[in-house]
């Protein structure tokens, strides 16, 4: 098995799912801690198109984009897979993933907004976390029923800001 690497800082939103996911498959791997204001080599090399964190190396292949790099991990280790087997569910799980993808920035907003801007963010979020409640999550204890998987790996990291 190739050398996992990660290269990130923690605590971002974009790193924890990465961990999380390689933490559920039971997949060893080193943190390469990256500063971002001041971008390393290793870091411009793997990722030279965003320059940006998490990049996970399995071996010497670059994978860049946290959600892309959940996907990577879930489909290249096949133990305690974070998507359902059933074709229906797994494209409900890529429907609250992608969601929550789209969310997130409004999340992440509240920390930078004042006024006015803050009170419109504050209420987006509020409406977006209902809606993942009500129609979501329901009465399940996982957004998959009964395992962590996918969706809250990702919703995790919006609520980790909360």
């Amino acid at each position: 098995m190739a050398e996992v690497k990660l290269i990130g800082t923690l605590p971002t939103p974009f790193v924890c799912p990465v961990i999380w996911a390689l933490k559920v498959k039971g997949i060893p791997y080193e943190l390469i801690e990256e500063d971002v204001t001041n971008k390393s080599p290793l870091l411009l090399k793997y990722n030279p198109v965003h320059k940006k964190i998490p990049v996970l190396l399995d071996g010497s292949q670059p994978v860049c984009e946290s959600m892309i790099i959940v996907e990577y991990i879930d489909k290249m280790w096949q133990q305690n897979s974070l998507l359902p087997h059933d074709p229906y569910e797994r494209a409900l799980a890529c429907f609250w993933v992608k969601f929550t993808e789209d969310k997130c920035p409004s999340v992440l907003r509240i920390f930078r907004a004042k006024g006015e801007e803050l009170e419109k963010t504050t209420k987006e979020t509020e409406e977006m976390l209902q809606t993942v409640e009500e129609l979501g999550l329901g009465e399940k204890k996982f957004f998959g029923g009964d395992s962590i998987g996918m969706v809250d790996i990702a919703f995790g990291a919006v609520i980790h800001w909360l």
